[in-house]
């Protein structure tokens, strides 16, 4: 018997890169536990929210068309070069180990291909569909600049 893949009402449920971006958000939040209450607000919550952001923007952009869609998974990937500067803040100022920071510099590049191998592949497809459309549409040139005559 074949084992059918149950899907959810909310499609971006379904997208490996959502649930990426949500395992970084729970690795990263595992392992800012135990920092001290200052580097929690100074450093720590703005870097936790910026990493759900990534998942926030897959979200909100999936129930968009495809090139909006686009626009949102270009914010998403923006928090993720925002992660990184905050990793190498948490790096800098002994709140990661180097260790750490490469744990979540390897996350982050992941995060960071799944998006842009989603930008381009929507891309792709807008440009091929709108093409298909153009030339479909398009009105047939009977001026006589575009007509060649041979005396």
């Amino acid at each position: 018997m074949e084992e059918q893949k149950t899907t959810s009402f909310f499609r971006f449920e379904d997208l490996r890169v959502y649930d990426k971006s949500m395992d970084y958000y729970s690795w990263l939040l595992n392992q800012t536990k135990e920092a001290d209450d200052f580097s929690k607000k100074a450093l720590l919550m703005p870097f936790l929210d910026t990493a759900a952001k990534v998942a926030m923007n897959i979200a909100d952009g999936s129930s968009n068309h495809k090139m909006e869609f686009v626009e949102y998974l270009k914010f998403a990937k923006s928090n993720v070069r925002q992660c990184v500067v905050y990793t190498s803040m948490a790096l800098k100022n002994g709140i990661f180990s180097e260790e750490q920071s490469n744990v979540s510099r390897e996350m982050l590049v992941e995060l960071t291909k799944m998006i842009g191998a989603m930008i381009v592949s929507f891309q792709r497809g807008h440009k091929y569909n709108n093409h298909q459309e153009q030339e479909f549409n398009k009105e047939p040139d009977f001026s006589t600049e575009s007509m060649e005559f041979n005396y």
